[in-house]
């Protein structure tokens, strides 16, 4: 059996250095996740007391109004580009004439878009959106809708063309039209790496401070609305760590962002496993 195994895995010399290049690469990137998610535990649990969730607090310390306008410009951003995102995806796959130019251009485009800076998309929502809107969480939200529309659409678009084309030829097979089986035998089949492209786009919504900067602007209240002005958790870690006396609550702001973040992940798994049992 052993031999077997030998024979069958490790023929060469180099497959044992690409094995022990692959599971080294991946030890060390769990190793350097760990050993980030521990510092900023021990840095910032000790620290975390009820002071920092005060509604008002004139030393502008508090973590509230941040925390509260980061799940509102989550929750608003994905309802932008999520839509817009997962229906291209449909058109260029399910739709579009496969190969055509016009496709290659999308998806040329959406690649391009992918590398952007996000302080030109900073400046871009500047421009356009804060002339009309003013700095508000509205405008922050388009901004980073567009932001993330690549990362949503291309996910979507790779999920949708994993699905083998016998479901399409089945469902076609048994007479229900090309609408009904997009919507009722291949984006369900999809749904768990569109999952992951939302997963991956609420990571960069949460983690943006340069695009905000310009867009959202910097004003430590609550939201009174989509127009009003604000101040989300990355953008309130930043400003606390460049003030020497205020480092301790930035870690203990951090280790807020980081469950915040996992919350939504876990949240996310748990309704793509209950749409995945329906």
């Amino acid at each position: 059996m052993t031999a077997d195994k030998k024979s069958g895995f490790f023929r060469k010399p180099s497959d044992w250095l690409r094995f022990l290049l692959v599971w080294g690469a991946g030890l060390i990137t769990v190793a350097v996740l760990l050993y980030l998610i521990v510092f900023i535990l021990i840095k910032g649990v000790p620290h975390i007391k009820l002071s920092l969730f005060a509604v008002r607090d004139p030393d502008q310390i508090s973590l509230f109004p941040p925390l509260v306008t980061t799940i509102l410009m989550v929750g608003l951003t994905l309802l932008i580009a999520v839509p817009f995102g997962v229906f291209t995806a449909i058109y260029l796959v399910e739709y579009a004439p496969r190969d055509s130019r016009f496709v290659r251009v999308i998806r040329m485009t959406a690649e391009t878009l992918s590398g952007i800076p996000s302080i030109v998309y900073g400046l871009f929502g500047y421009i356009f959106f804060a002339g009309t809107l003013g700095k508000s969480i509205l405008t922050g939200c388009f901004t980073l809708a567009i932001m993330i529309l690549p990362l949503i659409m291309r996910t979507t678009e790779e999920s949708l063309k994993a699905i083998p084309d016998a479901y399409r030829e089945g469902s076609f097979g048994l007479g229900a039209g090309r609408m009904r089986t997009v919507f009722r035998v291949i984006l369900p089949s999809a749904t768990p790496g569109i999952f992951a492209g939302v997963v991956l786009a609420v990571g960069r919504i949460v983690g943006e401070t340069a695009a905000l900067i310009f867009t959202i602007g910097d004003v430590f209240k609550l939201p009174d609305g989509l127009l009003s002005s604000g101040r989300t958790l990355a953008m309130h870690v930043l400003k606390l760590s460049g003030q020497g006396h205020n480092r301790n609550e930035a870690y203990a702001t951090a280790v807020v962002l980081l469950a915040l973040v996992i919350g939504i992940n876990a949240l996310s798994s748990r309704i793509e496993r209950r749409f995945l049992r329906r």
